[in-house]
């Protein structure tokens, strides 16, 4: 149990996460009011790895919901398992010959076989998926429900229904009530605008890309064998690509990605020939390629007039190789 902000902050960077107060904030409210949270922003910048790491700090079980356009409640909540329901078929058939021996007729033997519903429609044919499970959980989990803008409207008014009363009806079974109530997070990358029902029952984060500052811990964090000056300008260079108008704009996660790539081919700068190499790493569009390429040309004529113009004013220096940002 986390027992303060700073608690959160602290227990979160031991497991790997770099987070601010006002991410551990809610955290620790979503904790201490019981209530879910629901965690928006751009894809990659780590909404999914808060509850993971969440779950990991607090020693709860992950439970993930991944959504998708035509997720229905059956597949969310349970299923039943009809082959083991045949199986157990054939092999009580003989009682239920016995069971129906002396019925005069059709609709008698239908009576004697229906009054033994409860034998073929128990939980032991229940397969559950992700929220039955973390409301019958013994001890408390983390419920993930992951890109819940991806489902459809209908879902997300199903949800409302178990967010509220950590309960669910099974018509053949009846009202199952959470043992212990979850931990949830809801992440959703803005594709379409949550209810305002949804909404009313979360506190809400949005999480944008970090900052500059922000950025180089986490980087540091998760590449620690990245040269500082490295570290620093990769940021700053993903923060000029981000202020370009791309279809996809790179994450925290791309910045990783791409800091592990020019880590595995030995770079310590950001020279010309291998940040364009590179780019498709952080970038998922050829067009978004193609415009960053051209305004890495751009950045280089400028840094190359500047250095011209300040040549005459400073001594003669030995030839090196920089980085386009310098």
């Amino acid at each position: 149990m986390f027992e303060s902000v700073d608690g959160v902050v602290k227990r979160l960077q031991e497991k790997g996460y770099i987070c601010d107060r006002r991410i551990a904030t809610v955290v620790f409210l979503a904790q201490q009011l019981e209530k879910p949270v629901l965690v928006e922003g751009p894809a990659g910048v780590g909404k999914t790895e808060l509850a993971k790491v969440v779950s990991e700090a607090l020693g709860r079980e992950l439970i993930r919901l991944q959504c998708y356009e035509g997720l229905d409640e059956a597949k969310a909540l349970y299923e039943w398992e009809y082959s083991k329901q045949l199986l157990y078929t054939q092999i009580l058939k003989d009682k239920v010959s016995e069971t129906i021996a002396d019925s005069q007729s059709l609709a008698e033997a239908a009576e004697s076989v229906g009054r033994e519903d409860s034998v073929f429609f128990s939980d032991r044919f229940i397969v559950p998926r992700p929220l039955l499970r973390a409301i019958t959980c013994e001890l408390p989990a983390l419920l993930l429900i992951d890109e819940v803008d991806k489902s459809d409207p209908e879902f997300e008014a199903f949800l409302l229904e178990v967010l509220s009363d950590f309960q669910v009806t099974i018509p053949e079974i009846g009202t199952i009530t959470a043992n212990s109530q979850p931990l949830v997070f809801l992440t959703s990358n803005d594709a379409r605008e949550m209810s305002d029902a949804l909404k009313r029952r979360c506190l809400h984060l949005w999480i944008d890309y970090p900052s500059e500052d922000l950025e180089i811990r986490i980087l540091d964090t998760k590449v620690p064998d990245i040269g500082q000056q490295l570290a620093q300008d990769v940021v700053q260079l993903m923060n000029k690509i981000r202020e370009l108008d791309l279809k996809k704009a790179p994450s925290i996660s791309e910045t990783l990605d791409w800091a592990r790539a020019l880590m595995a081919l030995n770079a310590d700068s950001l020279e010309e020939e291998i940040v364009s190499d590179t780019l498709n790493v952080i970038l998922k569009y050829e067009g978004d390629v193609q415009k960053a390429r051209s305004e890495l040309g751009k950045l280089i004529e400028k840094k190359t007039a500047e250095a011209q113009a300040e040549a005459p004013q400073r001594p003669p220096a030995a030839a090196s190789k920089k980085g386009i940002l310098h």
